[in-house]
Protein backbone atom coordinates (compact mmCIF):
# COMPACT_ATOMS: atom_id res chain seq x y z
CA UNK A 1 0.00 0.00 0.00
CA UNK A 2 1.30 3.41 -0.82
CA UNK A 3 2.87 5.66 1.74
CA UNK A 4 1.19 9.22 2.16
CA UNK A 5 4.12 11.04 3.00
CA UNK A 6 6.18 9.36 0.46
CA UNK A 7 3.94 10.12 -2.45
CA UNK A 8 3.34 13.69 -0.91
CA UNK A 9 7.38 14.15 -1.14
CA UNK A 10 7.63 12.65 -4.74
CA UNK A 11 4.92 15.52 -5.41
CA UNK A 12 6.64 18.39 -4.33
CA UNK A 13 10.45 16.91 -5.60
CA UNK A 14 10.37 18.62 -8.52
CA UNK A 15 9.13 22.20 -7.06
CA UNK A 16 10.23 24.65 -4.99
CA UNK A 17 7.31 24.25 -2.83
CA UNK A 18 8.28 23.97 0.77
CA UNK A 19 6.37 21.13 1.64
CA UNK A 20 6.26 21.21 5.86
CA UNK A 21 4.62 25.23 4.99
CA UNK A 22 2.85 24.12 2.12
CA UNK A 23 1.16 22.03 5.07
CA UNK A 24 0.34 24.20 7.60
CA UNK A 25 -0.92 26.91 4.75
CA UNK A 26 -3.36 23.94 3.96
CA UNK A 27 -4.19 23.37 7.55
CA UNK A 28 -4.35 27.06 8.17
CA UNK A 29 -6.96 27.94 5.56
CA UNK A 30 -8.99 24.65 6.64
CA UNK A 31 -9.38 26.54 10.01
CA UNK A 32 -10.46 29.87 9.26
CA UNK A 33 -6.87 31.53 9.34
CA UNK A 34 -5.94 32.36 5.65
CA UNK A 35 -2.74 32.69 4.71
CA UNK A 36 -2.64 34.02 1.34
CA UNK A 37 -2.83 31.89 -1.50
CA UNK A 38 -1.24 28.63 -0.95
CA UNK A 39 2.31 28.39 -2.34
CA UNK A 40 4.23 26.82 0.13
CA UNK A 41 6.39 29.84 1.15
CA UNK A 42 6.89 31.94 4.23
CA UNK A 43 5.39 35.29 3.61
CA UNK A 44 4.04 37.81 6.02
CA UNK A 45 0.23 36.46 5.58
CA UNK A 46 1.98 33.35 6.28
CA UNK A 47 3.35 34.68 9.69
CA UNK A 48 -0.04 36.52 10.05
CA UNK A 49 -2.32 33.70 9.74
CA UNK A 50 0.10 31.83 12.29
CA UNK A 51 -0.40 34.37 14.94
CA UNK A 52 -3.97 34.22 14.24
CA UNK A 53 -4.58 30.75 15.03
CA UNK A 54 -2.33 31.28 17.78
CA UNK A 55 -4.76 34.07 18.87
CA UNK A 56 -7.75 31.94 18.27
CA UNK A 57 -6.24 28.90 20.46
CA UNK A 58 -5.21 30.86 23.37
CA UNK A 59 -1.19 30.15 22.27
CA UNK A 60 1.78 32.79 22.46
CA UNK A 61 1.06 34.94 19.48
CA UNK A 62 5.02 34.61 17.95
CA UNK A 63 4.10 33.41 14.85
CA UNK A 64 6.43 31.09 14.93
CA UNK A 65 5.35 27.02 14.11
CA UNK A 66 6.31 26.18 18.07
CA UNK A 67 5.59 23.00 19.22
CA UNK A 68 2.53 23.63 21.03
CA UNK A 69 1.20 25.48 17.45
CA UNK A 70 1.99 22.38 15.51
CA UNK A 71 0.51 19.94 18.10
CA UNK A 72 -3.08 22.55 17.69
CA UNK A 73 -2.61 22.13 13.99
CA UNK A 74 -1.84 18.75 13.76
CA UNK A 75 -5.19 17.65 15.30
CA UNK A 76 -6.17 18.46 12.00
CA UNK A 77 -4.59 15.59 10.19
CA UNK A 78 -5.75 15.35 7.04
CA UNK A 79 -3.23 14.71 3.93
CA UNK A 80 -1.87 18.75 2.59
CA UNK A 81 -2.54 17.09 -1.37
CA UNK A 82 -5.19 14.90 -2.33
CA UNK A 83 -5.99 13.50 -6.05
CA UNK A 84 -8.58 14.09 -8.47
CA UNK A 85 -9.45 12.92 -11.80
CA UNK A 86 -10.25 15.80 -14.40
CA UNK A 87 -13.54 15.34 -16.36
CA UNK A 88 -14.79 16.05 -19.18
CA UNK A 89 -17.71 18.18 -17.41
CA UNK A 90 -15.11 20.36 -15.97
CA UNK A 91 -13.30 20.88 -19.36
CA UNK A 92 -16.77 21.86 -20.71
CA UNK A 93 -16.66 24.57 -18.63
CA UNK A 94 -18.09 28.22 -19.78
CA UNK A 95 -15.25 29.95 -19.59
CA UNK A 96 -14.47 33.58 -20.62
CA UNK A 97 -10.94 33.25 -22.33
CA UNK A 98 -10.15 36.53 -23.48
CA UNK A 99 -10.90 39.56 -21.36
CA UNK A 100 -9.97 42.77 -22.21
CA UNK A 101 -7.71 44.75 -19.86
CA UNK A 102 -10.12 48.14 -19.95
CA UNK A 103 -13.42 47.96 -17.45
CA UNK A 104 -15.55 49.57 -20.11
CA UNK A 105 -14.47 46.77 -22.99
CA UNK A 106 -15.21 44.39 -20.39
CA UNK A 107 -19.14 45.47 -20.71
CA UNK A 108 -19.58 43.76 -23.59
CA UNK A 109 -19.13 40.77 -22.41
CA UNK A 110 -21.81 38.35 -21.45
CA UNK A 111 -20.15 37.00 -18.33
CA UNK A 112 -16.98 37.27 -16.71
CA UNK A 113 -15.98 33.41 -16.56
CA UNK A 114 -12.40 31.93 -15.89
CA UNK A 115 -10.20 32.28 -18.61
CA UNK A 116 -9.50 28.14 -18.31
CA UNK A 117 -9.58 25.47 -16.59
CA UNK A 118 -5.94 26.48 -14.98
CA UNK A 119 -7.45 29.72 -13.46
CA UNK A 120 -10.44 27.98 -12.22
CA UNK A 121 -8.73 24.98 -10.63
CA UNK A 122 -6.32 27.64 -9.06
CA UNK A 123 -8.81 29.64 -7.72
CA UNK A 124 -10.96 26.41 -6.27
CA UNK A 125 -7.97 25.64 -4.35
CA UNK A 126 -6.84 28.45 -3.34
CA UNK A 127 -3.68 28.57 -4.86
CA UNK A 128 -2.24 30.05 -7.68
CA UNK A 129 -1.55 28.98 -11.10
CA UNK A 130 2.12 29.05 -11.31
CA UNK A 131 2.09 26.59 -8.04
CA UNK A 132 -1.07 24.14 -9.71
CA UNK A 133 0.93 23.54 -12.77
CA UNK A 134 4.23 22.68 -10.40
CA UNK A 135 2.12 20.11 -9.26
CA UNK A 136 0.40 19.22 -12.48
CA UNK A 137 2.35 19.82 -15.50
CA UNK A 138 0.40 18.02 -17.70
CA UNK A 139 -2.48 20.22 -16.68
CA UNK A 140 -0.71 22.79 -19.62
CA UNK A 141 -2.80 20.35 -22.30
CA UNK A 142 -5.47 19.49 -20.07
CA UNK A 143 -7.25 15.86 -20.93
CA UNK A 144 -10.35 13.98 -19.24
CA UNK A 145 -8.94 11.71 -17.42
CA UNK A 146 -5.66 12.94 -15.90
CA UNK A 147 -4.80 12.75 -12.08
CA UNK A 148 -4.47 15.64 -10.61
CA UNK A 149 -2.94 16.95 -7.44
CA UNK A 150 -4.26 19.51 -5.71
CA UNK A 151 -4.29 21.13 -1.89
CA UNK A 152 -6.81 19.41 0.42
CA UNK A 153 -9.70 21.48 0.87
CA UNK A 154 -12.78 19.67 -0.30
CA UNK A 155 -14.82 20.44 2.74
CA UNK A 156 -16.59 17.78 4.34
CA UNK A 157 -20.20 19.92 4.66
CA UNK A 158 -21.91 21.27 1.85
CA UNK A 159 -25.15 21.43 2.53
CA UNK A 160 -25.87 24.88 1.57
CA UNK A 161 -28.87 27.01 3.14
CA UNK A 162 -31.93 26.38 0.15
CA UNK A 163 -32.42 30.37 0.46
CA UNK A 164 -29.32 30.70 -1.31
CA UNK A 165 -29.78 31.08 -4.90
CA UNK A 166 -28.61 27.40 -6.95
CA UNK A 167 -26.17 29.70 -8.44
CA UNK A 168 -24.50 31.18 -5.61
CA UNK A 169 -24.33 27.46 -3.86
CA UNK A 170 -22.64 26.35 -7.12
CA UNK A 171 -20.36 29.43 -6.29
CA UNK A 172 -19.79 28.17 -2.91
CA UNK A 173 -19.03 24.63 -3.82
CA UNK A 174 -16.61 25.70 -6.13
CA UNK A 175 -14.70 27.66 -4.20
CA UNK A 176 -14.30 24.95 -1.60
CA UNK A 177 -16.27 26.78 1.04
CA UNK A 178 -17.69 25.00 3.62
CA UNK A 179 -21.37 25.26 5.02
CA UNK A 180 -20.42 25.34 8.55
CA UNK A 181 -19.26 28.81 8.97
CA UNK A 182 -19.08 30.65 12.67
CA UNK A 183 -21.09 33.66 13.21
CA UNK A 184 -19.76 36.63 13.00
CA UNK A 185 -20.70 39.33 15.57
CA UNK A 186 -17.97 41.78 14.52
CA UNK A 187 -15.46 42.54 11.44
CA UNK A 188 -12.61 44.58 12.54
CA UNK A 189 -10.09 46.11 9.57
CA UNK A 190 -7.11 46.77 10.46
CA UNK A 191 -5.03 49.02 7.77
CA UNK A 192 -1.84 48.77 9.52
CA UNK A 193 -1.55 44.99 9.27
CA UNK A 194 -3.68 44.51 6.10
CA UNK A 195 -6.16 41.90 7.15
CA UNK A 196 -9.38 41.50 8.17
CA UNK A 197 -10.21 39.88 11.55
CA UNK A 198 -13.42 37.88 12.42
CA UNK A 199 -14.82 37.82 15.64
CA UNK A 200 -17.91 36.04 17.28
CA UNK A 201 -20.55 37.49 19.63
CA UNK A 202 -17.90 36.35 22.94
CA UNK A 203 -15.62 38.50 20.93
CA UNK A 204 -13.43 35.27 20.50
CA UNK A 205 -11.36 35.47 17.15
CA UNK A 206 -12.88 33.17 14.77
CA UNK A 207 -11.45 33.45 11.83
CA UNK A 208 -8.80 36.20 9.93
CA UNK A 209 -7.84 37.23 6.00
CA UNK A 210 -5.37 39.18 4.28
CA UNK A 211 -6.86 41.70 2.55
CA UNK A 212 -6.15 45.14 0.21
CA UNK A 213 -7.02 48.13 2.21
CA UNK A 214 -7.46 51.58 0.41
CA UNK A 215 -4.55 53.37 -1.31
CA UNK A 216 -3.20 56.81 -0.20
CA UNK A 217 -5.10 58.23 -2.70
CA UNK A 218 -7.98 56.65 -1.26
CA UNK A 219 -7.71 55.79 2.26
CA UNK A 220 -9.58 53.49 4.15
CA UNK A 221 -12.80 55.06 5.81
CA UNK A 222 -11.72 54.71 9.22
CA UNK A 223 -14.54 54.69 11.83
CA UNK A 224 -17.64 52.19 12.57
CA UNK A 225 -19.71 51.37 9.73
CA UNK A 226 -23.11 49.28 8.82
CA UNK A 227 -23.64 46.79 6.41
CA UNK A 228 -26.29 47.60 4.40
CA UNK A 229 -26.52 44.67 2.03
CA UNK A 230 -24.76 41.78 0.37
CA UNK A 231 -24.54 41.18 -3.19
CA UNK A 232 -23.65 37.47 -4.30
CA UNK A 233 -22.10 37.22 -7.85
CA UNK A 234 -22.40 41.11 -8.57
CA UNK A 235 -22.92 43.02 -11.46
CA UNK A 236 -20.47 45.49 -11.40
CA UNK A 237 -21.49 49.79 -12.12
CA UNK A 238 -18.64 51.41 -13.50
CA UNK A 239 -18.74 55.28 -12.80
CA UNK A 240 -15.32 57.54 -14.54
CA UNK A 241 -16.12 59.93 -12.16
CA UNK A 242 -15.75 57.98 -8.90
CA UNK A 243 -12.04 57.04 -10.25
CA UNK A 244 -9.21 59.75 -10.31
CA UNK A 245 -7.18 57.44 -11.94
CA UNK A 246 -10.09 56.60 -15.07
CA UNK A 247 -9.06 56.68 -18.32
CA UNK A 248 -10.34 60.12 -20.51
CA UNK A 249 -12.96 59.46 -22.38
CA UNK A 250 -14.40 56.46 -20.02
CA UNK A 251 -18.24 56.22 -19.93
CA UNK A 252 -20.23 54.64 -17.37
CA UNK A 253 -20.75 50.63 -17.71
CA UNK A 254 -21.92 47.59 -16.38
CA UNK A 255 -20.21 45.03 -15.99
CA UNK A 256 -21.60 41.13 -15.79
CA UNK A 257 -21.14 38.87 -13.08
CA UNK A 258 -18.50 35.89 -12.79
CA UNK A 259 -14.88 35.58 -10.58
CA UNK A 260 -13.15 38.12 -13.09
CA UNK A 261 -15.47 41.20 -11.72
CA UNK A 262 -13.73 43.84 -10.71
CA UNK A 263 -14.99 43.42 -7.12
CA UNK A 264 -15.19 39.26 -7.55
CA UNK A 265 -18.18 37.11 -6.55
CA UNK A 266 -19.56 39.01 -3.61
CA UNK A 267 -20.21 42.68 -2.42
CA UNK A 268 -20.65 43.36 0.63
CA UNK A 269 -22.33 47.03 0.96
CA UNK A 270 -21.54 49.45 3.56
CA UNK A 271 -22.80 52.24 4.98
CA UNK A 272 -20.68 54.60 3.17
CA UNK A 273 -21.57 54.82 -0.19
CA UNK A 274 -19.23 53.33 -3.10
CA UNK A 275 -17.80 51.57 -0.07
CA UNK A 276 -17.75 47.71 0.71
CA UNK A 277 -16.05 44.89 1.41
CA UNK A 278 -15.40 42.61 -1.83
CA UNK A 279 -13.68 40.05 -4.05
CA UNK A 280 -11.25 40.62 -6.71
CA UNK A 281 -10.14 38.75 -10.00
CA UNK A 282 -6.44 38.80 -8.68
CA UNK A 283 -5.83 37.20 -5.58
CA UNK A 284 -2.01 36.71 -5.78
CA UNK A 285 -1.80 40.83 -5.28
CA UNK A 286 -3.99 41.10 -2.10
CA UNK A 287 -2.08 43.53 0.44
CA UNK A 288 0.72 44.16 -2.76
CA UNK A 289 -1.87 46.03 -4.83
CA UNK A 290 -4.01 49.47 -3.92
CA UNK A 291 -7.90 49.28 -4.03
CA UNK A 292 -10.17 52.86 -4.24
CA UNK A 293 -11.11 52.80 -0.51
CA UNK A 294 -12.81 50.07 -0.40
CA UNK A 295 -11.51 46.16 1.31
CA UNK A 296 -10.43 43.30 -0.98
CA UNK A 297 -10.47 39.81 -0.33
CA UNK A 298 -9.40 36.86 -2.33
CA UNK A 299 -12.80 35.29 -4.10
CA UNK A 300 -12.79 32.52 -1.53
CA UNK A 301 -12.22 34.39 1.39
CA UNK A 302 -14.72 37.08 0.55
CA UNK A 303 -17.54 34.34 0.04
CA UNK A 304 -16.47 32.91 3.36
CA UNK A 305 -17.17 35.81 4.89
CA UNK A 306 -20.23 36.72 3.01
CA UNK A 307 -21.30 33.26 5.23
CA UNK A 308 -20.46 34.36 8.18
CA UNK A 309 -21.96 37.97 7.92
CA UNK A 310 -25.13 39.56 8.51
CA UNK A 311 -26.77 43.39 8.24
CA UNK A 312 -26.78 43.09 12.29
CA UNK A 313 -22.51 42.59 12.02
CA UNK A 314 -20.43 45.59 13.35
CA UNK A 315 -17.45 46.80 11.01
CA UNK A 316 -15.11 48.46 12.28
CA UNK A 317 -11.98 50.05 10.32
CA UNK A 318 -8.89 51.03 12.20
CA UNK A 319 -5.46 52.30 11.34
Amino acid sequence: MPNPAATQANAFRATNIDPSIFRVQVQLDRAGFGPGVIDGRKGRFFTAAVKGYQAAQGLTQSGELDGATRAALDKDNAPALMTMVLKDEALAADFTPDIPAKIVDQAALPNLGYRDIVERFAERFHTTPHVLLALNPALKAPQAGMELRLPSLIPAHRAYGNSLSPQWRDTLATLNISARQPQAAKILVDKSESLLKVFDAQDRLVAQFPATTGSDHDPLPIGQWAIEAIAFLPTYHYNPDLFWDAAEGDGKAVLQPGPNNPVGVVWIDLGKPHFGIHGTPEPSRIGRSQSHGCVRLSNWDAARLAQMTSTSTQVIFQE
